[in-house]
């Protein structure tokens, strides 16, 4: 199959000791998508040195290489901002650990060229692979978020395959310390909601692998989970500081 390709829109993936696993993510990406960017965060098991032996011959993978791991949203700034100084407009994120499904590459940059302003978000179809816990716990997430921006329209705020305008994405990001660890996802999709971007949600499958299966996880559920809370009482009180003008355009949307 012959990869697709736009000379705005690039497929960026941040890794962070995915091992060999990220080379398979990134030759799956390859296969429906030019280019193809990797943001290696400071990885230390080697998987960098992996990545450029498979992909030396292939000019359409280029690897940027962080010093220090700095968190999925700091190597997500740091693509996005390499990425809009080369001329791309858009950016697809995916995870480098198998779960994102590639092959839903082409249609979810399809639904970006028909609508260029809209941040296209996933919307997670899971299987039976998935930990019940983290199915459950999202809704959480969920359900703040769209009280967090008055029902806008974020599907699922955690789910990190996602077409981003990229202006409006480091507009937000650039004007905040947040935004660049596990917080990143979720706090990305209410600033852009509150910023007035359109929201476009897709269904797309997630797996999650077994370690067998050259599964990765970073996620720490003590961590992360306290992380999100912070994030979202401080997303709360931004939501009070906005409401006048959200309830504003709220109702102006239904009017239409």
């Amino acid at each position: 199959m012959t990869p697709q390709a736009d000379p705005h829109r690039l497929v960026l993936i941040p890794s962070y000791n995915t091992g060999a696993t990220l080379v398979e993510t990134v030759r799956a990406a390859r296969a429906a998508w030019a280019p193809v960017w990797v943001v290696v965060d400071g990885s230390t098991d080697g998987s960098d040195a992996l990545l450029r032996e498979a992909t030396r011959a292939d000019p359409q993978v280029r690897i940027i290489t962080l010093p220090r791991n700095a968190g999925k949203g700091a190597a997500v700034l740091a693509g996005m901002v390499e990425a809009q100084a080369a001329g791309f407009t858009h950016a697809l994120l995916m995870d480098a650990d198998g779960q994102h499904p590639a092959d839903s590459i082409g249609r979810f940059m399809q639904a970006s060229q028909a609508q260029p302003d809209a941040l296209v978000l996933g919307l997670p179809v899971f299987g039976p692979d998935a930990p019940m816990l983290r199915v459950r716990g999202r809704r959480i997430s969920n359900w703040w978020a769209n009280l967090e921006t008055l029902g806008a329209g974020i599907g699922d705020s955690l789910f990190g395959f996602r077409v981003y305008p990229i202006a409006p994405l480091l507009r937000v990001m650039q004007r905040s310390r947040w935004m660049r660890r596990f917080d990143f996802d979720p706090e990305a999709a209410v600033r852009l909601a509150w910023s007035g971007v359109k929201l476009v949600n897709l269904p797309a499958p997630v797996r999650y692998l077994r370690a067998e299966e050259g599964g990765v996880s970073h996620f720490k559920y003590g961590r992360d989970n306290v992380l999100l809370t912070g994030m979202h009482i401080r997303l709360m009180f931004g939501m009070l500081a906005r409401l006048p003008w959200l309830m504003l355009r709220r109702r102006r949307a239904t009017q239409a």
